[in-house]
C-alpha cells in the first residue's frame, strides 16, 4: 500500500481511478485519517462523482473541522449550485 504522500502525487500525475481504489483501501485501515478522506474527496471530484466527493469531504471535516476539506466542500457546493441566469433569457 502506498503512503499518503505517494497517493497525493499519484492523484496529480496518475490514473485517478487507480488512486481512488488505493485510497479506499487506505481509509479502510486508517479510519481516523482526515487527510486520506480529503484526498479521496479530491479524487472523486476529479472524476466528477460529486456525491462521493462531498461524502468524503464531510468525513474529513468531521475528523478535522479546521482542515482543508471544509473549503473544498463549500467550493464544490458553490460549483454545483452555480447557474447563469442570463443564459435562460436567450
Amino acid at each position: 500500500m502506498m503512503e499518503l504522500s505517494e497517493l497525493k502525487n499519484a492523484l496529480h500525475d496518475g490514473d485517478v481511478a487507480d488512486v481512488v481504489s488505493q485510497l479506499e483501501a487506505y481509509v479502510s485501515s486508517h479510519k481516523d485519517s482526515a487527510e486520506a478522506y480529503f484526498l479521496l474527496g479530491n479524487a472523486y471530484r476529479k472524476m466528477e462523482n460529486w456525491e462521493m466527493a462531498l461524502n468524503n469531504y464531510q468525513i474529513s471535516m468531521d475528523l478535522d473541522p479546521d482542515g482543508p476539506a471544509t473549503l473544498a466542500y463549500n467550493a464544490t457546493i458553490e460549483v454545483l449550485e452555480f447557474f447563469n441566469k442570463d443564459m435562460f433569457n436567450q
